[in-house]
């Protein structure tokens, strides 16, 4: 399967500085009924390790119905959980992007995640369009 980086990312830019995106993130998470997990900073993490890069942060959140949902449906969904934000700078700018759940039907053919997984991608974008 060949998927194109529009196909696998939802990616929103914004002149909005690098810490507030991420706050808007966290904060309007809640309103679409899912909750952050963890914040990993990746920037930090390799720091520690002697390596330079520009702001990232990788925000995990989750919704514990539609986590159930579909792993009723394939334990095999477990490998693309939690649903993931990547928020990073480049070019000058806060680039958002999402890992598409709809991506993850289609990895997994015939489980039945298509309506779930374009439910759950549909309020995962109302938070990113809101923070940008």
């Amino acid at each position: 399967m060949n998927m194109n980086k529009d196909q696998l990312g939802y990616e929103l830019t914004t002149a909005k500085p690098f810490d507030a995106v991420v706050a808007e993130i966290e904060r309007l998470t809640p309103e679409q009924q899912f909750r952050v997990l963890h914040v990993h900073d990746v920037q930090e993490t390799l720091a520690e390790k002697g390596f330079q890069r520009g702001p990232l942060k990788i925000i995990e959140v989750c919704n514990a119905g539609f986590a159930n949902e579909a792993l009723s449906k394939t334990v095999d969904v477990a490998l693309f959980m939690p649903c993931k934000f990547s928020v990073y700078e480049a070019g000058g700018r806060t680039h958002v992007v999402l890992g598409r759940p709809t991506m993850i039907s289609q990895m997994l053919p015939g489980s039945g995640l298509e309506t779930l997984a374009a439910e759950v991608e549909a309020k995962l974008k109302k938070i990113m369009q809101a923070a940008v």
